[in-house]
């Protein structure tokens, strides 16, 4: 029996065309590639076509049915995403002369402590989105880094503290003694002033060259080794020292994090276009400190 299909009726009433028309959410699993294996994930997928014909709408379902043939548990590629985006063109031939795809999920990376044989998973916020003509395709990247800010202020001030408590504790002496003064920096009395950290993130976006397919992970990494100190998972007491060693040494204003990322950025050649906010949540105020900056 012929089943009636009146997405393919002229639209008569407002006969104007749209720029984006499809669907949002749509549960899909993935498979990303991480140090050459491919792990799965649970992804949502946004899949949109421009309407650039009269017809009263597109075909939603053809949509849904190519995402789980060409994404829904496949080794996502290069190969794999062209594919996808000729078929959502294809699929709406007469009606779609664009595509757009967004796919959100969370990236599980296995990362070793800093001193202790023991490791640990961060989860990291990654979105892709594609939108394909038919003379040319454009990728962005969205990534979120978190990672660990010490206040140079701060820092600066509870030095100085400790440099009076030092001069106040030892005043009588012309010469301190080595192992009393450790003795005494160890103890609680030692302990004058902590300067302020807060756990921070770095929100990226990317727009790459065409012919560039994101590696993620390595994303990741590059940008987490240019800030200089990410966010920990499994640790014992020598790493949780090391990470206060780490720290001290990359003392750091919102200022500074985003000059870092920001070099990092204009270094990479297939980096077409970025935009990018620092927000360090602060511990010593209600408020947050910000810098936003792009390329253009």
């Amino acid at each position: 029996m012929l089943l009636p299909d009146i997405t393919s009726n002229q639209n008569k009433e407002f006969p104007t065309h749209l720029k984006w028309v499809g669907m949002e959410q749509i549960s899909v699993p993935l498979l990303i590639e991480v140090n050459k294996n491919y792990t799965a994930v649970n992804g949502q997928a946004d899949l949109f076509v421009s309407l650039d014909s009269d017809a009263k709408g597109i075909h939603m379902s053809r949509l849904y049915l190519l995402l789980n043939e060409y994404i829904a548990g496949q080794e996502f590629s290069q190969q794999t995403l062209a594919a996808m985006m000729d078929a959502m063109l294809s699929s709406q031939k007469g009606l779609s002369q664009q595509a757009r795809l967004n796919l959100k999920f969370e990236l599980p990376l296995l990362k070793p402590a800093l001193l202790s044989n023991n490791s640990g998973y961060n989860a990291y916020p990654i979105e892709i989105e594609v939108v394909q003509s038919q003379q040319s395709r454009q990728i962005h990247v969205s990534l979120t880094i978190p990672y660990s800010s010490t206040c140079p202020c701060s820092a600066a001030l509870s030095r100085q503290l400790l440099s009076e408590a030092v001069e106040s504790k030892f005043c009588e002496q012309d010469q301190i003694d080595k192992a009393q003064l450790r003795a005494w920096l160890e103890s609680k009395e030692g302990s004058i002033a902590t300067p302020h950290s807060q756990r921070s993130y770095a929100y990226i976006q990317l727009s790459l060259e065409q012919s560039v397919f994101p590696n993620f992970a390595d994303l990741v990494t590059l940008f987490e080794q240019s800030i200089g100190t990410p966010v920990q998972t499994a640790v014992k007491r020598e790493d949780e020292q090391a990470f206060a060693a780490l720290n001290a040494e990359n003392l750091m204003f919102c200022e500074d994090a985003a000059r870092r990322l920001k070099a990092t950025l204009e270094s990479m050649s297939s980096v077409t276009n970025y935009q990018f906010k620092i927000e360090h949540q602060e511990s010593l105020h209600a408020h947050n400190a910000v810098v936003h900056d792009s390329k253009f």
